[in-house]
C-alpha cells in the first residue's frame, strides 16, 4: 500500500491568512495542499480561482492538490496547470469525454486524478481506472466545508481498493469529506491513503498538531 498522505483543504481555512494557515501545515509535516476550485454551477459553491492558486504556489513548496470540481473542466486544465498545480483530479459527473480530459492532463505532465461523488457508483471508473494516479471518493456531497462524514462511503473505499488491486494499479486512493482522528483509522482499513481534511485542521486551535494527530492515527492502523 502506498503510505499514508494528508493533504489539509484550504478553503477551510480564514481567507485573510492563508499564508499563515499554509505555514502552519507545513510545521505539522503535510504532504499536500488540496485546493477545492468550484464554479457555482457544478456544485453551489463559488470558492478558488487560478490568481489564488498561483499565488499559494509561490507560499509554500508543498504539492498543489487542484480538485476541479466545475462543469467541463477540460476547459480548466491549462490554466490551473500554468498557476502551479501538482496534480488536477476531475469529476466523473463533469465532463463527457472524461478519457480525453484525463489524457489531457496526463499531457500536460501532472498527476491525474478522477473524483467520484457519493451517488455515483464504482463502476463509473472501471474504463479508466487504468489512466488515472488518484481516484478521490468523496464522502460528503461536494460544496462545503464542515460536513459530516456519509457512513455508506466506507463500502465505496472498499470497493474501489478492490478494483485498484484488481487491475494491478498503485494509484493512490484519497477521501475527501469528514475525515477526522477519530475515523481515518477505519478509512485506511478500508484501503484509502490520502486523506483530504479541511475542518478538522483548520478548524482547531493548533491546526499543525492537527496534521500530526491524522497522521498519527492513520499509520498506527496502516
Amino acid at each position: 500500500m502506498n503510505p499514508i498522505h494528508i493533504a489539509p483543504s484550504i478553503i477551510a481555512a480564514d481567507p485573510l491568512a492563508m499564508g499563515a494557515a499554509v505555514r502552519t501545515i507545513e510545521a505539522g509535516g503535510a504532504d499536500a495542499l488540496h485546493l477545492d476550485v468550484m464554479d457555482g454551477q457544478f456544485v453551489p459553491n463559488l470558492t478558488l480561482g487560478p490568481a489564488v492558486v498561483q499565488a499559494l504556489s509561490k507560499a509554500t513548496t508543498l504539492p498543489l492538490d487542484v480538485h476541479l470540481m466545475v462543469d467541463a473542466p477540460e476547459r480548466y486544465l491549462e490554466t490551473f496547470a500554468k498557476a502551479g498545480a501538482a496534480g488536477l483530479t476531475v469529476h466523473v459527473e463533469a465532463t463527457r469525454h472524461l478519457h480525453r480530459t484525463l489524457q489531457a492532463i496526463r499531457a500536460l505532465k501532472k498527476t491525474v486524478g478522477v473524483a467520484l461523488n457519493p451517488a455515483t457508483p464504482v463502476s463509473a471508473i472501471e474504463e479508466i481506472v487504468d489512466d488515472v494516479d488518484m481516484v478521490l471518493v468523496m464522502s460528503v456531497n461536494p460544496g462545503f466545508s464542515w460536513q459530516t462524514f456519509i457512513p455508506r462511503s466506507d463500502a465505496k473505499i472498499l470497493a474501489v481498493r478492490a478494483l485498484l488491486t484488481a487491475r494491478g494499479s498503485r494509484a493512490r486512493l484519497q477521501v475527501d469529506g469528514g475525515v477526522d482522528a477519530g475515523n481515518i483509522a477505519r478509512l485506511v482499513a478500508a484501503g484509502a491513503d490520502t486523506f483530504v481534511s479541511g475542518a478538522s485542521v483548520f478548524g482547531t486551535p493548533d491546526p499543525a498538531a492537527a496534521v500530526r494527530a491524522l497522521r498519527t492515527a492513520a499509520e498506527a492502523r496502516a
